[in-house]
């Protein structure tokens, strides 16, 4: 298998031995408190190999066949036979589209259907999703928004509200591309985030092992964490 190298963020590491923690913060920037993260999720043992496999799993799946070839059927032209097929003293030949000859149709080339697509088994996909969870949890690169879903749908509130966040987080504030994890999309925070350069928002459902890996940090809202136990 060709191995996906971890970005420096998610290098491998070990399950910790204390309750794995975050960060949970109220929409105007400032902690209330520690939130307890669940064990299964965010405190398994990294699995580099199997990361790195549903990166190229998901990767695969996005590809898509563009090389076609015509074969003899598709060649426009006439169908008459070349040659009389006796007297001449030459091999017998049908028509000129015969794959032999210039111009003719492709024998064996690419027809556009091939399929690309790798696949995992659902157990893979859920270690291979907890693994890169428990990365961030263990670099501490992440943090949780209590009602998160109530923010002002404005870019300039959304602004402010990071600003605040990166005072307080250190991580935070260096990182180039943030993610923000809810239960589904809202679109209070969609339109809040839409226009900020280098925030990416998902929801539970499309979480996975290529989309985590692209982000530096990542942003919960409260209810997001509390589903994913």
């Amino acid at each position: 298998m060709l191995a996906v190298q971890f970005p420096e963020h998610l290098t491998p590491g070990l399950p910790s031995k204390n309750n794995m923690k975050t960060d949970l913060y109220n929409l105007s920037g400032e902690k209330i408190r520690d939130l307890n993260l669940s064990k299964s999720v965010f405190d398994v043992k990294i699995n580099e190999v199997l990361v790195s496999q549903a990166i190229r799993v998901l990767q695969s799946r996005s590809r898509s066949a563009h090389a076609k070839t015509k074969h003899r059927g598709e060649i426009a032209g006439t169908n008459r036979k070349i040659w009389a097929q006796k007297g001449t003293g030459r091999a017998r030949h049908s028509t000129a589209k015969a794959p032999q000859f210039v111009g003719g149709g492709s024998a064996h080339g690419p027809r556009g259907d091939q399929n690309f697509k790798l696949k995992l088994t659902k157990r893979m996909k859920i270690v291979a999703l907890n693994s890169v969870l428990s990365k961030f949890a263990t670099n501490k690169s992440m943090l949780a928004v209590e009602k998160f879903s109530s923010i002002t749908p404005k870019t300039k509130i959304a602004w402010d509200f990071i600003d605040k966040l990166g005072k307080e987080n250190s991580l935070l504030a260096g990182s180039r591309q943030i993610g923000i994890i809810t239960t589904k999309t809202l679109p209070s925070i969609k339109r809040a985030f839409r226009n900020i350069p280098g925030f990416t928002l998902l929801s539970l459902s499309s979480l996975n092992p290529h989309n985590l890996s692209s982000q530096n940090f990542l942003i919960f809202s409260k209810k997001a964490i509390n589903k994913l136990k």
